[in-house]
């Protein structure tokens, strides 16, 4: 058995003061008072949350951190540099990249990651002897970083939306993306799941990359799919105004209406960026149930927008978090983000509390992910947590009574000092115990696929 003292933990939707974690075969089986350390039990100073949940990542996207910043550039010169990091990826050098980018995460707290993976296929669109090699590559990285998984195997069909239903042919790098029809694409899909049936750390989902790129004639068939599988199901939805005017002049309808009318939205379903929807969107992401992650850094970033997340709230969609596009890999920050971007849409402060701030990187990013076992601090759940230093100089002064505000509104990834996964450390002391040099790795893979 393996015991941590948390000098201060999040316990339901409270701060608590001395609090005993008790943690066998990866699972919490006892979380307690204790006003001291037991003798023999680890000592974590701070505030102990459960691990944050990273509910959309894009691993090789992080090869692009500072270089679609330069000559102030637009979503679609964004794209081209995208797609050149893409052309020149294979599966050791996308093991290497995305290995390293899972530690960042770790650093930063992240227990759990969601990985929006469309990137299959070798240059040209050739099968590599492994049709998923791709895909395992990132298992791999993220078992050799010491983070859970979610692969949401992603169908990528098509460049555009035409009125025939069929799609405008991809082409390029797209051909790397695509797997020529949604039947070959849940041929693949199920392929891997099987292959990971049995795994402790990995789970396997499905998406939808957006209704640019699968056809509405394919739509049902990736729906069906993992509503067959009971997997989670993750979409791009209604990111830019461009993509809502492709599709009603290609569909005569918004895009959430065209996910609804094919069975793709429902309670297993999460819908990324949200970010340009009408009030019957809403209503109808509401009624469907369906999941909202917000990627509060990447949609500012790339001049998205800021997306209608308190309308969504009140309409009891589960709000959810991701980092994206790697330009920032902080849940903290993002948290805070979807608070302060409403602010300055609205002039208005407090539309979210802390502890519905830290839901949605916590929990409600666990169960989008096919999770609903992490995500809390109780007896039952996995033992997976993280704690942030309430004593630097962004976090120090405050009353422990505040820590959850402290951290939410105050602290970066930089304050995380444990990571905590299955019960064992991934960090300790701000040290990731595997990967070591998480800079140096980042360097090197990033080095390994850009100019």
């Amino acid at each position: 058995m393996l015991r941590y003292w948390c000098q201060h933990a999040w316990i339901g939707g409270a701060v608590a003061t001395g609090v005993l974690l008790e943690c066998e075969g990866g699972v919490l089986t006892s979380v307690a008072r204790a006003p001291s350390p037991p003798r023999g039990a680890e000592v974590l100073g701070g505030l102990t949350l459960p691990g944050f949940a990273d509910a959309h990542s894009h691993a090789f996207h992080r090869a692009l951190r500072g270089t679609v910043q330069r000559d102030r550039g637009t979503f679609w010169t964004w794209r081209e540099t995208m797609y050149e990091v893409a052309a020149a990826l294979d599966p050791d050098t996308y093991l290497a990249l995305a290995r390293a980018a899972y530690a960042e995460m770790a650093l930063a707290g992240v227990t759990c990651v969601g990985e929006f993976h469309y990137l299959h296929h070798a240059p040209e669109g050739r099968r590599y002897s492994d049709p998923n090699a791709m895909g395992a590559a990132l298992v791999e990285a993220a078992a050799e970083a010491g983070v859970r998984l979610t692969l949401l195997d992603t169908a990528y069909l098509s460049s555009g939306p035409s009125p025939d239903g069929a799609g405008i042919p991809p082409e390029g790098v797209q051909l790397r993306f695509s797997d020529g029809s949604a039947a070959a694409w849940a041929e693949r899909a199920e392929a891997m799941a099987g292959a990971l049936a049995t795994s402790a750390t990995v789970r396997c989902g499905a998406a939808v990359h957006s209704v640019r790129a699968v056809p509405a004639r394919e739509l049902a068939t990736v729906a069906e799919w993992a509503h067959r599988s009971s997997a989670p199901l993750h979409v791009h939805l209604s990111e830019q105004p461009a993509e809502n005017a492709a599709c009603a002049e290609a569909y005569g309808r918004t895009p959430a209406r065209l996910l609804g009318d094919h069975g793709v939205l429902g309670p297993l379903t999460t819908a990324v960026h949200a970010t340009h929807l009408t009030p019957e969107d809403i209503g109808l992401l509401g009624g469907t149930r369906t999941g909202a992650c917000f990627c509060p850094t990447t949609e500012r970033d790339l001049a998205d927008g800021i997306g209608p997340a308190p309308q969504l709230a009140a309409e009891n969609v589960r709000l959810s978090l991701g980092t994206d596009s790697h330009a920032r890999v902080d849940l903290l920050a993002e948290a805070r983000s979807l608070e302060l971007d409403q602010r300055l849409a609205t002039g208005v402060r407090g539309h979210f509390t802390a502890a519905e701030l830290l839901d949605a990187a916590t929990a409600a990013g666990h169960a989008a992910l096919g999770w609903p076992d992490a995500g809390a601090l109780e007896p039952g759940r996995l033992a997976d947590f993280t704690t942030v230093a309430l004593d630097t100089v962004r976090t120090a002064g405050p009353p422990a009574e505040t820590a959850a505000e402290t951290a939410v509104f105050a602290a970066t990834a930089a304050d995380v000092r444990h990571t905590v996964v299955a019960g064992r450390h991934i960090v300790r002391d701000g040290v990731h115990l595997r990967v070591g040099d998480v800079g140096g790795a980042l360097a090197a893979a990033v080095g390994a696929v850009t100019p």
